[in-house]
């Protein structure tokens, strides 16, 4: 698609490339220059306070519990005590 360069160096991203990546008014889109190329990438912010799910160290524990499950490498208790016993063994 070809675009225009408007007043204040605007463009508008064609309504079937918005659609496509279910992009929204106030969504944040990244610009890079590559090889004489401009490549636009959405991309979504994070609260300062979930940040830390969305750390290497925290991602890779996830996968890690994820197999666990899926391995059937978890054990299910009633309660609380049971729980702490088990811990204790």
């Amino acid at each position: 698609m070809i675009l225009q360069i408007r007043q204040n160096f605007q463009i508008t991203l064609p309504a079937s490339i918005r659609k496509r990546l279910g992009l929204h008014i106030g969504d944040i889109l990244e610009t890079r220059l590559k090889d004489d190329k401009i490549v636009i990438i959405p991309k979504k912010t994070i609260d300062a306070e979930q940040a830390w799910f969305w750390t290497k160290e925290w991602q890779t524990a996830e996968k890690e519990a994820e197999a666990d499950i899926k391995a059937g490498r978890v054990k299910k208790f009633k309660t609380a005590e049971e729980l702490i016993k088990d811990l204790d063994k």
